[in-house]
């Protein structure tokens, strides 16, 4: 039992430090001071230094010898590369949804399409975000397929700082959510090509909207490693 609990308390301990960082008050490149982080989170360095591991093999945080750790920089490589695998998951997952989904599964994603249009007549950036996020979810959750599942999962905790930025153009706010309209068209069709490609592409000005807000890296990827 004791140890079922240390593994919940590492990972929670995880999942707070992702939270920070996707956030950004962990900012890409800044070193991480343990001493401050079990301060705030009332926890013993072990169970820290565990989340750490987590993060790293999570690619969120590198690990460096005998220097502790600090939060990755997203170069525009990595992510380009991280973006190409996942647009090809996201299209195989509309594909399978338009296979295995119901009626019922395809209200409930209209229902948020709607609730996330409130949401950006509004302009509420964080709560459209929020209510975006579970529509994506949805529909991988409908492709049932649990390693595609898990797969992208991994990938989308690299890039979630880009996916999810504060700052976003008007241009491709508009665009995004065209995107989704035609997504929602496409899948009460069950037109498994279209939705498929719709996916694929939708994440194609994402690279744009981070690199405004500073999250990429725009330095050489040597340069990086080496600083």
């Amino acid at each position: 039992m004791t140890k079922i609990l240390q593994r919940n308390l590492y990972r929670e301990v995880a999942d707070r430090i992702g939270d920070l960082i996707e956030h950004g008050e962990l900012a890409p490149g800044e070193r991480i001071s343990e001493k401050q982080l079990c301060d705030r989170f009332g926890v013993s360095r072990t169970p820290l230094r565990e989340a750490l591991k987590v993060l790293a093999t999570e690619g969120l945080i590198e690990l460096l010898p005998n220097r502790g750790a600090r939060v990755v920089r997203l170069t525009l490589k990595n992510v380009k590369d991280t973006y190409d695998l996942m647009a090809a998951l996201e299209g195989l997952s509309g594909e399978l949804a338009c296979q295995h989904i119901s009626d019922a599964e395809i209200a409930a994603i209209r229902q948020l399409h709607n609730t996330m249009l409130v949401h950006y007549r509004n302009r509420d950036l964080m709560p459209y975000f929020q209510v975006n996020r579970q529509i994506h979810e949805s529909i991988l959750a409908a492709s049932n397929n649990d390693v595609l599942q898990e797969m992208y999962s991994n990938l989308s905790q690299r890039v979630k700082r880009v996916r999810y930025s504060k700052q976003m153009t008007e241009r491709y706010w508009s665009q995004a959510v065209k995107d989704h309209e035609n997504m929602m068209a496409a899948l009460e069709k069950r037109d498994s090509q279209l939705l498929g490609q719709i996916l694929r592409d939708h994440l194609c000005n994402k690279i744009e909207v981070a690199t405004l807000a500073g999250v990429i890296d725009t330095e050489d990827d040597k340069s990086v490693a080496n600083s």
